[in-house]
């Protein structure tokens, strides 16, 4: 895997770095789920960051996010979901994202985060993009995670599109998904299984390149390809939902918790997140408009750069390096 991407950064975005190593965890029962490790780039650690990606998600995506993280000084993991990436699947085929519930996930989280805190230096911070933020956002109220700080990268909290209150999405969802094989994909992408619709790319990001990387990746470890969610994803997404948005869920997180997304974002609602931070009694917004798309971890290096100093700024004020 040594060719570059077609991009004047200096960071190869298409190799795993030499700074990481690959290897699995295990699940309570006895699933094994993918993770990547970076060892600081300095002998006196920044702290730790554990990083959660989105639905479908691998974390070869955000190779370049999170080597900068370890050169900045942090001790840096990122991990599958179960069902996803290189750790299996949990529906009828290769290509169709499904789980029963969502609760299987933060349940895995909490496994993996005692193992995690217990081997890496702090202060910890636990970091999830999309799908990944609504579920750390969930095992923190759940209390199966306790970071020192959290980032949130345009979390799923409600999905554009889906008009209607959560109990009457929820009942719906549950019907369809009962009609049939709940597994069974909820949208139609393409006629080729796995292939990618062509205006994926611009609900994404503005930056060419860093798309083409995902790609790359597709053709390069063919395993990481997902497609669309199951009938069943659908139906436990919305209840989960109704888990985060309860009264009383958001308010008792009482640790420092950063959000940020795009009112331009036509996957998840930006609404949501803007009201749930409001919520959280500690909650930070960073808000971004038409410069970007849902994954400003991979936008054009403007749009990414103004991301990555927020956090930085962030963690600086509310997980100061120990000692």
């Amino acid at each position: 895997m040594n060719a570059s991407p077609a991009s004047s950064s200096s960071f190869d975005r298409r190799a795993i770095p030499d700074a990481a190593s690959e290897s699995h965890w295990q699940t309570a029962d006895g699933a094994k789920v993918r993770r990547i490790d970076w060892e600081p780039a300095s002998d006196t650690p920044r702290g730790s960051i554990l990083f959660m990606p989105g639905r479908g998600d691998h974390y070869e995506k955000y190779l370049e996010t999170l080597d900068e993280w370890a050169r900045d000084g942090w001790r840096v993991t990122a991990s599958d979901w179960r069902g996803q990436g290189v750790s299996g699947r949990l529906g009828k085929d290769a290509h169709t994202g499904h789980i029963d519930d969502f609760g299987i996930w933060t349940r895995d989280l909490a496994v993996l985060w005692k193992e995690w805190v217990a081997a890496t230096p702090g202060p910890h911070v636990l970091i999830g993009h999309s799908m990944g933020g609504h579920l750390v956002l969930r095992a923190l109220i759940e209390g199966r995670a306790t970071p020192d700080a959290a980032v949130l990268s345009a979390p799923m909290l409600g999905l554009v599109g889906t008009p209607g209150p959560l109990w009457l999405l929820g009942a719906v969802s549950k019907g369809i998904a009962r009609m049939g094989d709940p597994r069974r994909p909820a949208w139609k992408t393409s006629e080729k299984p796995g292939a990618m619709p062509e205006d994926r790319g611009a609900l994404l990001t503005h930056d060419v390149d860093r798309y083409e990387d995902e790609l790359w990746w597709r053709n390069a470890r063919p395993d990481v390809s997902m497609g669309p969610a199951s009938w069943g994803w659908v139906a436990a997404a919305i209840e989960s939902m109704k888990v985060i948005e309860a009264k009383g869920a958001l308010e008792s997180v009482t640790l420092p918790v950063l959000l940020f997304g795009t009112t331009n974002d036509q996957l998840v609602a930006w609404r949501a997140i803007e009201e749930a931070a409001g919520r959280l009694p500690y909650g930070e917004l960073l808000r971004f408009g038409d410069e970007a798309h849902h994954e400003i971890f991979r936008e054009v290096d403007a749009v990414r750069s103004r991301a990555m100093d927020g956090i930085a700024d962030f963690l600086d004020r509310k997980a100061p390096r120990e000692g």
